[in-house]
């Protein structure tokens, strides 16, 4: 089913302003400069932000608490992660103790 030029408008506007951004990143970046304080604040901000997604995204399903079984894997994850684990490993453990969690009917 073919689109109509409004959506095919609306999707290469979308890519133009999507590569338009991304690209002046890296150019302006040379040019301009930051003050230390809120070079800070901005990698702080940016933690606390994935971070946010990651307690979102390990607590809830839909408009309801997840349970135990996906915080106590992202936990596991989160241990592996700090102690400087392969990412594959991080990823397989807390997948294997959400998997097990959930096989011994733990919520």
């Amino acid at each position: 089913m073919p689109y109509s030029p409004t959506v095919l408008v609306a999707l290469l506007a979308l890519a133009a302003g999507t590569f338009v951004f991304r690209f002046t990143g890296p150019v302006l970046r040379s040019r301009l400069t930051f003050p230390p304080r809120a070079e800070h604040l901005l990698n702080t901000s940016a933690m606390v932000l994935l971070g946010s997604l990651v307690v979102t995204a390990a607590l809830a399903t839909g408009q309801h608490v997840g349970g135990v079984a996906r915080p106590l894997g992202v936990v596991v994850g989160g241990v592996l992660a700090c102690r400087k684990a392969p990412f594959l490993v991080v990823v397989i453990a807390a997948a294997a103790v959400t998997a097990v969690l959930r096989l011994l009917s733990v919520p």
